[in-house]
């Protein structure tokens, strides 16, 4: 019998992986000279290994096995690949957050042009009418913007 009531579901395995990732994310240390992935993994893995032990009653052998009887994907196939999706959106959500930081420290006309370009799929003739300025100022706006960006991120990403 594969499923009993006492029995860890995937979902409380994969929401002890959540707590994983949070954990992971508060007591991250980029000093070390881990990468977040890779710390994130084995965070959200030992979370749900721990919470699978102290079950205790669970056949762990059930992890091997396909979830249903139309489908070869087992419970830990599942696992993995959850793992993997919510370290990588943790990552994209980190460097997002970087991203929009640096944007709000640009001067302001390189923010609208960025913002106008990449945010709101602006075409740079339509900004240039808009903001009252040359096609040419608007690349020129686009390409410093672009410069900095890169310098603050490439800091970012030294340290992390």
């Amino acid at each position: 019998m594969r499923w009993k009531a006492d029995e860890p579901t995937l979902m409380d395995i994969i929401q002890e992986g959540t707590v994983g990732l949070i954990e992971a994310v508060e007591n991250y240390d980029h000093t070390r000279g881990v990468a977040f992935s890779i710390y994130a993994f084995h965070r959200i893995r030992g979370r749900m290994l721990n919470f699978m032990q102290q079950e205790g009653k669970a056949d762990l052998a059930y992890i091997d096995s396909p979830l249903d009887n139309e489908d070869s994907v087992t419970l830990a196939d599942r696992l993995i690949d959850t793992k993997a999706e919510v370290a990588s959106q943790a990552e994209q959500n980190v460097l997002v957050e970087k991203l929009k930081d640096a944007l709000g420290r640009l001067p302001a006309k390189e923010q609208m042009v960025l913002s106008g370009v990449y945010l709101e799929d602006r075409e740079p003739k339509q900004l240039a009418e808009t903001l009252d300025m040359s096609i040419s100022h608007i690349y020129r706006l686009q390409k410093q913007g672009i410069r900095r960006i890169r310098g603050m991120m490439s800091k970012f990403m030294q340290h992390w």
